[in-house]
C-alpha cells in the first residue's frame, strides 16, 4: 500500500516509471496533508486557557479534520488502482455481439468509477477550507500561517483531483453523467478558489 510507505519511498515512487501513484493520489495527499495542519492548530489550541472560549470549536476542527485525513489517506491507495479495473476490461474478449457488447458495458462501468473516486477526494478537500478558516480566524496566532497552508493545500487537492475527473469523462459516453460531473467541477474549481482567497485575506501578518 502506498501510504505504508515513508516520505522518502512515496516521492521516489512517485518519480519512477511506474504510472502509480499518480497525479489522483497526490492530489489525496495533498489534501490529507492540508487537513493534517489545521488539525494541528486546533491542537496547538486546545486546553489554553487563554483560548478558552474557542475550545469547542477546536475540538471539532480535531474531530472533522481527523475524519477527513482518515478519507483522504484510503483515496490516495484508492485512486491508485481506480483505473485497474479500465484496463481490465479492455482485455475482456470481443468475438460475438454478446461479448462485445458486455466488454462496452463493462468499460464504460469502470470509466465512471475512475471517474468517481478523484470527486471524492475534490470533495472531501473542498471541506478543509471550512477548518483552515476557523483556525486562522480563532486558532492559536502562532500557527496562523499553518492554517493559510492548509487552505491552500485544499485548493491545490480539488484542482488536482478535478483534473482527474475531466481525462475520464472524456471516455464516458452516459451524457446525464458526464453533464452531472461537468456541473460537479465548475462549481468546485470556482468555489476552492473563491474560498482560498477568503481564508487567505485573513491572515494578518
Amino acid at each position: 500500500m502506498l501510504v505504508n510507505l515513508n516520505v522518502r519511498e512515496f516521492v521516489n515512487e512517485t518519480a519512477s516509471n511506474s504510472p502509480v501513484p499518480g497525479g489522483g493520489s497526490i492530489a489525496a495527499l495533498a489534501g490529507a496533508l492540508g487537513v493534517a495542519l489545521a488539525t494541528m492548530v486546533a491542537n496547538l489550541t486546545v486546553g489554553k486557557e487563554k483560548y478558552a472560549e474557542v475550545e469547542a470549536e477546536m475540538q471539532e476542527v480535531i474531530k472533522k479534520g481527523d475524519a477527513i485525513k482518515a478519507e483522504l489517506l484510503d483515496l490516495i491507495d484508492r485512486d491508485a488502482t481506480s483505473f485497474d479495473g479500465v484496463m481490465q476490461a479492455f482485455k475482456m474478449p470481443k468475438e460475438t455481439d454478446e461479448e462485445k457488447a458486455a466488454r462496452t458495458e463493462k468499460i464504460q462501468s469502470e470509466y465512471k468509477y475512475a471517474a468517481s473516486v478523484p470527486m471524492q477526494t475534490a470533495e472531501l478537500a473542498m471541506q478543509i477550507m471550512d477548518l483552515a478558516e476557523v483556525v486562522v480566524e480563532k486558532g492559536n496566532p502562532n500557527a496562523v500561517t499553518d492554517g493559510a497552508v492548509a487552505a491552500m493545500m485544499s485548493r491545490t487537492a480539488v484542482l488536482s483531483a478535478l483534473l482527474n475527473v475531466k481525462i475520464n469523462i472524456g471516455s464516458i459516453k452516459d451524457e446525464a453523467f458526464v453533464a452531472e460531473m461537468k456541473e460537479k467541477i465548475a462549481t468546485l474549481e470556482k468555489k476552492s478558489q473563491a474560498r482560498e482567497a477568503e481564508v487567505l485575506a485573513k491572515v494578518k501578518l
